[in-house]
């Protein structure tokens, strides 16, 4: 939604562009939905019973000028809800916005725009409802409508756009604004590849400029790239605020915890309630990962040093078994498959009623992603003693933003050339 809500300049925080002060947000919500006349006349009195629905719990947080601020969150969160009381849109129970200069925001794709309209039209329409005058919508139409590269589709109307269409025009509209304040809502999850590059370059001059964005998005890639500051909401409470990265960390942790709980954490040991493929001859009872001073870790940071450990236990003898385990990112994409055969030395007899716990020790570089695990224990024959198939996943979080498949680590070293020619110039 493009739209402006203008508020007034703040003094009392001269050096922010929007402070939010314990704002809560309630919905109250009809169990019953009266949708006839016929209803309505026959039971005039009657009232449906509602419940209520409470969006946001006393947030608050700062935004300096020119700041780039991520709002993160898992579906449900509030965020969008937070956005709207920004612009003006919700009004809050309780708590306080300043926004100190004019607002601009993208919420909802195709909201404001009129579908019988053309391109053109809508255009001068919506600079309009921002502020602009009719001349300055008519100067900067260029401008729009060359950077969401619709130049052949100008007079045709919006109700025959595609989505993807939709979005590049919306979002050419609101960054045109000369506004002091944005406020976006997801628009680096629509579009395709190249229009997202597109808005990716189209913020970092955002942020040269000096404007203040506020950015709710599910892209931790995003927020670690762009922002200066970002808060975590759950449930309607800020449950982390501060630094992009460990506010990204802890999103991905708390995306994921669920699972983890339900598997009784990897730092505990997975409990295996799946069957087990295999002869038998070997049971794959838990799984678990150890990082320095952590034994019961919920994600692995990558960078840092880490153990994967499997407990097995032999219900008949078995000589040399040979332990393995399986990491597929979440594309299906194999990325890691370490073997206790690459040791090359036996690995000795165990008798029935043993219990044997294999752990390898890995320089951690894969990239942020959830990824699933498939253990197994088979002989150097081939015989299959067991296997868990995907038995359970971990997440792997990233210190730096690259935005790669791996971290691999490396050295770099630059030498300055000097031509022969510069070199003689030098000697005289």
């Amino acid at each position: 939604m493009l739209c402006e809500h203008k508020a007034m300049p703040d003094t009392s925080h001269p050096a922010h562009a929007v402070v939010v002060s314990g704002v809560s947000k309630t919905f109250r919500i009809p169990k019953e939905q009266v949708s006839t006349l016929k209803e309505r006349a026959v039971h005039p009195l009657r009232r449906s019973a509602v419940r209520e629905l409470a969006a946001l719990h006393s947030v608050s947080f700062d935004v300096a000028k020119g700041g780039f601020f991520g709002i993160v969150g898992r579906n449900g969160s509030g965020k969008s809800t937070l956005l709207k009381c920004l612009a003006g849109i919700y009004a809050t129970d309780s708590g306080s916005i300043h926004i100190d200069g004019r607002v601009s925001t993208f919420i909802e794709l195709g909201v404001g725009f009129n579908p019988d309209l053309a391109a053109r039209d809508n255009i001068t329409l919506n600079a309009a409802m921002l502020g602009l005058s009719r001349r300055e919508a008519r100067r900067r139409f260029d401008a729009v409508i060359d950077f969401a590269e619709l130049r052949e589709f100008t007079e045709l109307k919006l109700k025959n756009y595609s989505s993807g269409m939709m979005v590049r025009l919306a979002f050419a509209v609101m960054i045109e604004i000369d506004a002091d304040v944005l406020l976006i809502d997801e628009i680096l999850a629509v579009g395709d590849a190249a229009f997202q590059q597109k808005c990716a370059d189209e913020f970092r001059k955002i942020r040269e400029s000096n404007r203040t964005v506020l950015l709710v998005t599910h892209d931790m890639g995003a927020v670690q790239r762009f922002c200066d500051e970002a808060i975590l909401l759950e449930h309607g409470h800020l449950t982390a605020s501060g630094d992009p990265q460990s506010v990204a960390d802890r999103y991905l942790d708390l995306n994921f915890s669920q699972a983890a709980r339900e598997q009784e954490s990897l730092g505990s040991g997975a409990k295996l309630t799946s069957a087990s493929l295999g002869d038998g001859r070997a049971v794959i009872e838990r799984v678990w990962f150890e990082l320095p001073g952590d034994t019961a870790p919920t994600s692995l940071p990558n960078g840092i040093s880490t153990t994967f450990a499997m407990q097995v236990r032999f219900t008949a003898s078995v000589k040399d078994p040979i332990f393995s385990v399986a990491l597929h990112n979440a594309g299906g994409i194999a990325l890691f498959h370490p073997s206790s055969v690459a040791v090359r030395r036996p690995s000795g007899t165990f008798e029935a009623g043993e219990t044997a716990v294999w752990k390898i020790t890995f320089d951690n570089i894969l990239g942020p992603d959830r990824y699933t695990l498939t253990p197994a224990v088979m002989l150097e024959d081939g015989a299959l003693l067991a296997l868990r198939e995907k038995l359970t996943t971990v997440v792997v979080t990233r210190s730096t933003p690259t935005g790669a498949l791996v971290d691999i680590p490396f050295e770099q070293a630059i030498e300055r050339i000097v031509s022969a020619s510069i070199e003689e110039e030098i000697s005289r």
